[in-house]
């Protein structure tokens, strides 16, 4: 039992009804309070967001496991993340005692709200972890066969390999950045309508991706292979994820290596992680992998996570858009597989590595989780409510990610992962 998840907890702050951070939510992230100069690990709480390293500073953490402030006081949560998942655990426990509507030493001293409690309004969000490492995964039963079906063969969509092994690329960590940074359409090689040789031009099929991210909580040794069951206690937590892609690059460059230039210009994540723990609740059982795996990828239980996922386009000026809604349970290979798969040729893993879901597309339309299956590549533009059609993303084009989940009353929600698309520098 986590207690944490008790769905009875209220805080002694005032959370608004549906808030993607209740007090059973407990993310971390890092903030730069407007009136400070060095960044801070925090949690949020509606829309509050609390000081970790004020809350150790006044002797709250000594029991649990942190060795000092400083800890909290980094520019990323990968020190505090290698503490591993005992110490995760026991900081989100306390978290929800402190601020517990039953715990009146707190909130009955302004001391200590003055000193640890900030209104979002007051702070600037940050990258949560430095990404050393970056693998992206394609599980996605559903966005694999459209995509098979559009480009290879309709009868046969599915390579030999999908259904026995979790395919993925190694990709540029260096471009991930944090939600509200806004992203230049990427320059590229392109072949134009029937044309033998490329043009270098803007990217005319630029594209998102639905995806979410897990992140690495431990460091291996190269060699070591880590089991599925091992991964549950090896993964941090989640974030939203926006895979930026450009389809025309990808197409004349993916043969023979996959995609370079088409997926290393920009990816844009939420800010806060969300644990495992305050995931738990949700778990559910995935979708029948009816091709049996290889022992390494066995898996026991529930294995996926019952998320809702949305995106919204907002051209410039104009409205919001839901142009999709999708769920993380559609996932055919979950995280726990990727994670195996990963390192089971002895690749070392490390805090802070971060793993793309691959687009998450559902079994209907309204499901599919890029604008590629959307408009079926182009074929059936999609309708904007001011009247304009998109078939990819325009200039000045905003792209909002929106998820969570919800069960017996209490929503744990990720925020947002929000970009808008410049022209591209030419």
């Amino acid at each position: 039992m986590i207690n944490a998840n008790d769905p009875h907890l209220k805080s002694w702050l005032y959370i608004e009804s549906g808030s993607d951070f209740p007090i059973q939510n407990i993310p971390f992230g890092v903030f730069k309070p407007k009136n400070r100069t060095n960044p801070r690990v925090g949690t949020r709480l509606g829309n509050f967001v609390i000081d970790l390293a004020a809350i150790a500073e006044l002797g709250y953490f000594k029991t649990e496991g942190i060795p000092s402030k400083e800890v909290f006081e980094r520019h990323t949560l990968n020190d505090f993340i290698a503490l591993g998942k005992p110490v995760w655990r026991n900081v989100r426990e306390k978290i929800s005692e402190i601020f517990n509507l039953e715990n009146r030493e707190f909130w009955n001293t302004p001391d200590f709200r003055e000193d640890v409690v900030y209104n979002l309004l007051d702070i600037e969000m940050l990258m949560p972890v430095s990404v050393g490492d970056y693998t992206d995964f394609y599980s996605s039963l559903e966005h694999a066969t459209n995509v098979g079906k559009m480009f290879r063969d309709v009868n046969n969509p599915l390579l030999p390999n999908w259904k026995h092994i979790p395919v993925g690329y190694h990709g540029r960590s260096s471009s991930i950045v944090i939600s509200g940074t806004n992203i230049h359409r990427p320059m590229g090689q392109i072949i134009v309508g029937e044309d033998e040789n490329p043009i270098f031009s803007p990217s005319r099929n630029l594209d998102f991706e639905l995806e979410l991210a897990f992140i690495s909580g431990k460091t291996s040794k190269l060699g070591e292979r880590i089991s599925t069951k091992e991964a549950v206690n090896s993964i941090f937590g989640l974030v939203l994820f926006n895979d930026l892609s450009a389809r025309d690059i990808q197409r004349w460059e993916y043969v023979p290596l996959g995609p370079f230039l088409s997926k290393n210009f920009g990816s844009v994540i939420s800010p806060w992680v969300v644990t495992l723990d305050a995931l738990e609740p949700f778990k559910v059982h995935g979708p029948k992998q009816d091709v049996p795996v290889l022992p390494y990828l066995e898996f026991d239980g529930a294995s996926n996570y019952d998320i809702h996922l949305e995106v919204f386009l907002q051209p410039e000026d104009g409205r919001e858009n839901r142009i999709c809604r999708s769920n993380f349970k559609y996932m055919y290979w979950n995280m726990f597989q990727q994670l195996a798969h990963q390192t089971v040729g002895g690749c070392n893993i490390n805090v802070g590595d971060l793993y793309g879901s691959g687009t998450i597309s559902g079994p209907t339309h309204d499901s599919f989780g890029s604008m590629l299956e959307l408009s079926w590549k182009g074929t059936k533009p999609i309708l904007l409510s001011d009247g304009s059609s998109r078939k990819f993303l325009e200039d000045n084009d905003t792209v909002i990610f929106r998820g969570h989940a919800e069960k017996d009353g209490i929503k744990i929600g990720f925020g947002e992962a929000t970009t808008k698309i410049l022209p591209a520098i030419q």
